[in-house]
């Protein structure tokens, strides 16, 4: 039956009595660490604990293992008795996640309940119990994450900015806060963008122990648009030929007016480069070949298409966006070198036009280092946005370099055979 009666004196106050055999006490126990893994919601990440991590972490940078060794260290004694708030920030990648469960598998092993909850996940979930087919209530699933004896909330940061997501977390950690409730949380992104309130309360050094890992790096080639980032990393200088055979003389000075200016450019960022023409004459092409020059020389560039980028920015209004309209927009409008493709091809809404503005606005007062290419006149341009027309013809602060040439994708369809190679055998944009 798996108990027993042990071998004890008449008068052992407990002689008579049934207890379990070491079989059934071994049942018992990982019974009861089953069913708190289940209520924990790790799921895989049971597997991430103390034992299992490497004190080095996953960084090749002395600085960074040495960092990561200490927040280890600091972590497992907040796991062997949680109080207050364990709070940890730094770059995708550097571990946060991993630390954050082995805290909760550490409470679990010692049979403390936790549980853990990525936070755009738990706003979905919370929003979905308000569907007809939802077999928990708002309120069973609102008061399991707030009450949780041990809460763990990872990737904060990385929901969608909408006032109801803002409300329901305030409302989550600030009855935490007030309760002094042990509670683990892992910070996507910086926590000088995340809301006032919030990032008091994440700070607070009388509550909070607050830990960074690796500091986040700079992506030297970001993007947002259609075209695959690969493609625009093949265009090059080298590969940019002014000589086509289809142009006349006076199209290929352009082209090769238009070549010295990028590359003008690309040696020593300052200002504005505008590059104007028909499609298909190579703007693209050299707007790439600005940005892949600066990747080499080790400095951070962020092309954008323009619609896509309008695509983007409205995206980030929707409930299951990870990324913050805020976020997107200010890493756009402050990056060190920004290639705007294709301007005025976009859908000239309102909307469109005031976010371009303030975009452009941003760099202009600034006079920092900006691309633009564009099939627009100036005149086409101010019927579009006379304010946004005024900055970029500001010969104080854009130098604008018209390019003359037949579009060379039309040449390729007509010959079915493709464009001819340039000098070294890239094709010509």
């Amino acid at each position: 039956m798996g108990f027993l009666y042990p071998p004890l004196s008449e008068f052992d106050p407990d002689y008579g009595k049934a207890v379990a055999c070491v079989c059934t006490e071994r049942e018992l126990e990982m019974d009861r660490l089953q069913r708190l893994q289940r209520y924990s919601n790790l799921g895989p990440l049971v597997e991430m604990t103390f034992d299992s991590t490497s004190r080095l972490g996953r960084s090749e940078v002395q600085a960074n293992q040495d960092q990561f060794a200490r927040v280890l260290d600091s972590a497992q004694s907040y796991a062997s008795d949680p109080q207050g708030w364990f709070v940890l920030t730094g770059s995708s990648g550097s571990g946060k996640t991993r630390i954050a469960a082995a805290i909760a598998n550490a409470a679990i092993a010692r049979g403390q309940p936790a549980f853990f909850v990525v936070v755009p996940d738990l706003l979905d979930h919370l929003r979905g119990t308000f569907g007809p087919q939802s077999t928990a209530t708002y309120d069973q699933l609102f008061e399991q994450v707030r009450d949780a004896p041990l809460l763990v909330l990872d990737d904060l940061g990385a929901h969608s900015t909408t006032p109801w997501a803002q409300e329901k977390l305030f409302q989550i950690l600030n009855h935490r806060y007030s309760g002094q409730m042990p509670t683990v949380i892992t910070v996507s992104g910086s926590l000088d963008a995340m809301d006032g309130r919030l990032r008091h309360r994440l700070t607070d050094p009388a509550l909070v122990e607050l830990w960074g890992l690796e500091e986040f790096e700079d992506v030297l080639f970001q993007y947002q648009g259609a075209l695959p980032p690969q493609l625009l990393q093949t265009m090059t200088f080298d590969n940019f030929d002014p000589e086509q055979s289809d142009a006349a003389p006076i199209q290929r000075e352009s082209l090769r007016t238009a070549k010295r200016a990028a590359i003008d450019f690309a040696q020593r960022p300052s200002g504005w480069l505008m590059l104007t023409g028909p499609v298909g004459c190579g703007k693209t092409h050299l707007a790439a070949a600005v940005a892949n020059h600066r990747v080499r020389s080790a400095e951070p560039v962020f092309f954008v298409v323009v619609p896509d980028l309008l695509d983007h920015l409205r995206a980030t209004y929707a409930p299951q966006s990870t990324v913050a309209y805020d976020t997107l927009f200010d890493t756009i409008k402050n990056t060190s070198l920004l290639i705007l493709d294709d301007l005025g091809s976009h859908t000239a809404s309102p909307w469109a036009a005031e976010k371009l503005f303030q975009l452009i606005n941003y760099r202009y007062i600034a006079r920092l280092p900006t691309v633009i290419t564009t099939a627009l006149d100036g005149a086409q341009m101010a019927d579009i946005s006379p304010a946004i027309a005024s900055r970029l013809w500001d010969q104080r602060v854009t130098n604008i370099i018209p390019m003359d040439a037949p579009d060379f994708r039309a040449g390729a369809q007509a010959s079915g055979s493709g464009r001819r190679r340039g000098p070294r055998g890239g094709r010509r944009f």
